[in-house]
C-alpha cells in the first residue's frame, strides 16, 4: 500500500520539485519512504508504506534492468508468486522478493493483457521510455484509488486529488455537476468528482497516453451476474464457496508485518476473522461501538460489541474495542472530509476511528467489504426493482430507489443558485448509463435482482472501497478485501440468486401497482439475504450470529442530530454566510434539515452530506 502521482508534459522537462510536493501531499499514505523518476517530460512520484519487502529492493520508482521501463504501483497482487514462478521459468532473475518487481516483468513480458492476469487490489503506472508511452491501470473492482487531470497544462494523476492540486498548474474548484451527482445519490456512479476537471480512472479499466496527449481508456474487465446451471446443487455450492473463501484469506495473509481484523460482529468480518485467525500467531481485531444512552428506535441495535466480543473468544483474537459519543463526529469531521477528498456512501465518521484504532497495531487489516454487494444483503433494496416492463421500467423502478438524499420534486429548487450550469443532465440517465450497452431487459425476477447486484458493485461497493482506502490512509493503513479474491468473485456472479435470497418467487412484475393486481409480501426482514454465505457461517460460528438481521455500521445519528449534536448542526447549516448557500438555495435547506430536527422525517444522511460540503468548501474552495 502507497501512493503514486505523476505527470506527463509535452512542453517541458518534468519538474522534480513539483513531483516532490506531489508526493508530500499524501505523505501519510506511504510514512516509510519517498521516490521521485524524471524522464524528459515524464515524471513519477511514489510514497512507500512496507508491506512485502521491506529492504531498499523494492523502493520504488523501480526501473527494469535495461532501464526503459519504470513502475510506480499502489495495493497488493496476491498470486504474485505464481506469476513469479511463470517469469522465473522463462529466464527472468528478481532482484527483490515483493509483488512490485513481478508486476513490471509480467507487464514486459505480456504487455497490457498482464493486468487481466492480477489477482488483488491495486493502482500503477507503467512508463515504456522507447515508446514514450504512459499506461495507467486500476484493479477490477476499484479498491485502490486513482485520479487523473488533463487541462491545459501537463497531464497529471494521482493516488489522490491531493497530489494533483499540489502541482503548480492545477487548481481546486466546485464541479456543479459533480455536486449534482452527489445529492442525488451520495455517491458518483462514473467517472466525475467534486473538483472541476478532475477525474476518476474507473475500476478495471486502464488509461494509455502516448505523444499526442489524447488519453484513451480501455475496460478490461467487468461484473457479469449470470448463473450457472452447472451450479444447481446447493450442498455443491456450499462446499465450494468454503473452498474459495479459505483460498482468498489464505491468499490475502501474504505480508511481512503484523495483520489484524475489524470484528464488526456480523458474518462476513465474522467468517474472515474464523478462516483468518487459525493462521496467524495473535490475531488482533477491532470494534468500533456507540453510545446508545440518547438514541431511540431502531438504532438501539446499531452496537454490535457483544457479537464481536464472542467472535473473538471463539476465535481467540487479541481484541480491541472503542465507543463513540455524539461529539466524535464533530472533531473528525474536518479531518475525514480532508481526506476523503470527495465524500461518499453513508455516514462515514465511523470508519475514520476504527482505522484509527486499527493503525495503533497493524500497518494491514482485513474487511469485509463486498460480501453484501456480491451476495445479496440488502434485500430492503430490491423490493424496489421490477421486471416485465422493459429495461425502461426496471431502471425507473430501481433509480427511485437510489435517491437518497433530496426528495426529487425539490431538487430544482435546492439548487437554485447554480440550476443553469446543471439544468442539461438528467441524473435518470447518469444512473442509466451506469449499466453497459447491450443490457437486456429482466424477463424474470432473477434477472431484475443480478441487474440490481450489477448497479450495486459498479457504484456502491466502489463508494465504499474509496472510502475505506481513503480513511485507512489517513492513518498509514491498508484495508484487505478477502471478498473481494478473483475467484471467489467469479463464483458469486454465477451462483443463481435463489442461493442468495429467499423467497425469491414473490418477487412482483411490473403490472404489480395496475388496478387490481395482488399485493405481495416479500423481503420483509434483512436477513432474507446472502443464504449461502449464511449457511457456510453456520459452519464456523453460533447461529445467532449466522442467522442474525442485517446490520449496517452506522452510528445513531438520527437520535444524535436532534439531541446531543444539534447545537453543532445548527450553528454549522443555519450560518447564513456560509459559502455552502453560494451553491445551494439556503430556504430549502432549512426547510429539509427541520423537518429532521422537528421529527417529521429522517434525513440523517442529508445533514451528514451537508456539513461535509459544508467543511468541503472550506478547505478546497
Amino acid at each position: 500500500m502507497c501512493g503514486i502521482a505523476g505527470l506527463l508534459d509535452h512542453r517541458a522537462p518534468a519538474s522534480r520539485k513539483a513531483l516532490k510536493a506531489m508526493a508530500s501531499a499524501m505523505a501519510h499514505r506511504g510514512p516509510d519512504g519517498e521516490g521521485v523518476h524524471v524522464d524528459g517530460g515524464l515524471g513519477l512520484a511514489f510514497r512507500r508504506l512496507a508491506i512485502l519487502d521491506l529492504s531498499d529492493a523494492a523502493d520504488q520508482p523501480m526501473t527494469s534492468p535495461d532501464g526503459r521501463h519504470v513502475i510506480v504501483h499502489n495495493g497488493e497482487v496476491y498470486n504474485f508468486r505464481d506469476l513469479r514462478r511463470e517469469l522465473e521459468a522463462e529466464g527472468i532473475r528478481f532482484r527483490s522478493t515483493g509483488d512490485t518487481e513481478v508486476v513490471l516483468h509480467a507487464l514486459i513480458r505480456w504487455g497490457e493483457a498482464a493486468i487481466e492476469r492480477f489477482n488483488g487490489m491495486f493502482a500503477l503506472a507503467w512508463w515504456d521510455s522507447a515508446r514514450r508511452e504512459l499506461l495507467l491501470a486500476r484493479d477490477r473492482y476499484g479498491a485502490k484509488p486513482l485520479y487523473w487531470r488533463n487541462g491545459s497544462g501537463p497531464f497529471l494523476f494521482g493516488s489522490e486529488i491531493k497530489a494533483i492540486l499540489a502541482h503548480p498548474d492545477a487548481g481546486a474548484g466546485l464541479d456543479p455537476e459533480g455536486l449534482l451527482e452527489y445529492l442525488t445519490f451520495q455517491n458518483f456512479l462514473g467517472e466525475r468528482t467534486l473538483f472541476k476537471g478532475i477525474r476518476m480512472l474507473p475500476a478495471g479499466t486502464t488509461l494509455r497516453i502516448a505523444g499526442d496527449g489524447v488519453p484513451r481508456i480501455r475496460r478490461y474487465w467487468d461484473f457479469s451476474f449470470r448463473p450457472d446451471p452447472g451450479l444447481c446443487s446447493e450442498a455443491t455450492a456450499l462446499d465450494l464457496l468454503e473452498e474459495r473463501f479459505s483460498t482468498a484469506v489464505e491468499r490475502q495473509l501474504v505480508s511481512d508485518v503484523d495483520i489484524g481484523g475489524y470484528l464488526s460482529g456480523g458474518i462476513d468480518t465474522g467468517l474472515i476473522t474464523a478462516f483468518a485467525a487459525p493462521r496467524l500467531d495473535g490475531m488482533r481485531s477491532y470494534t468500533v461501538g456507540f453510545d446508545l444512552h440518547s438514541a431511540s428506535g431502531l438504532e438501539l441495535g446499531c452496537d454490535e460489541r457483544r457479537p464481536a466480543e464472542l467472535m473473538s473468544y471463539l476465535a481467540q483474537t487479541e481484541h480491541y474495542e472503542m465507543v463513540l459519543k455524539a461529539g466524535d463526529m464533530a472533531r473528525a469531521l474536518p479531518a475525514v472530509v480532508r481526506h476523503l477528498e470527495e465524500p461518499r456512501v453513508g455516514q462515514s465518521y465511523p470508519n475514520f476511528y476504527a482505522a484509527k484504532l486499527a493503525g495503533k497495531f497493524a500497518k494491514v487489516v482485513l474487511s469485509g467489504t463486498g460480501g453484501d454487494e456480491l451476495f445479496a444483503g440488502y434485500p430492503w433494496r430490491y423490493r424496489a426493482a421490477r421486471w416485465g416492463g422493459g429495461l425502461d421500467g426496471f431502471i425507473d423502478s430501481y433509480f427511485g430507489q437510489w435517491q437518497r438524499l433530496v426528495p426529487p420534486e425539490r431538487m430544482n429548487d435546492l439548487l437554485a443558485p447554480i440550476r443553469g450550469q446543471v439544468s442539461h443532465l438528467s441524473p435518470r440517465d447518469i444512473f442509466a448509463d451506469t449499466f453497459p450497452a447491450g443490457t437486456q431487459a429482466p424477463a424474470s425476477a432473477e434477472d431484475a435482482i443480478n441487474l440490481c447486484l450489477y448497479f450495486e458493485a459498479k457504484t456502491f461497493l466502489h463508494g465504499l472501497l474509496v472510502v475505506e482506502d481513503k480513511l485507512g490512509m489517513a492513518h498509514g493503513l491498508e484495508s484487505r478485501f478477502p471478498f473481494l479474491d478473483n475467484d471467489l468473485v467469479d463464483l458469486a456472479c454465477r451462483l443463481p440468486v435463489s442461493m442468495k435470497l429467499r423467497r425469491l418467487d414473490h418477487i412482483p412484475e411490473q403490472n404489480e401497482n395496475e388496478p387490481g393486481a395482488k399485493k405481495h409480501s416479500y423481503f420483509q426482514r434483512t436477513n432474507d439475504g446472502k443464504l449461502l454465505v449464511r449457511r457456510l457461517a453456520a459452519r464456523r460460528m453460533p447461529a445467532a450470529i449466522a442467522e442474525a438481521e442485517k446490520q449496517g455500521f452506522s452510528a445513531p445519528d438520527a437520535s444524535w442530530f436532534r439531541g446531543e449534536s444539534i447545537d453543532f448542526v445548527r450553528s454549522t447549516l443555519l450560518e447564513e454566510s456560509s459559502e455552502l448557500y453560494n451553491v445551494l438555495d439556503r430556504a430549502t435547506v432549512l426547510s429539509l434539515v427541520n423537518e429532521h430536527l422537528n421529527g417529521t422525517v429522517n434525513r440523517r444522511l442529508l445533514i451528514w452530506s451537508l456539513l461535509c460540503l459544508d467543511q468541503w468548501l472550506k478547505i478546497w474552495k
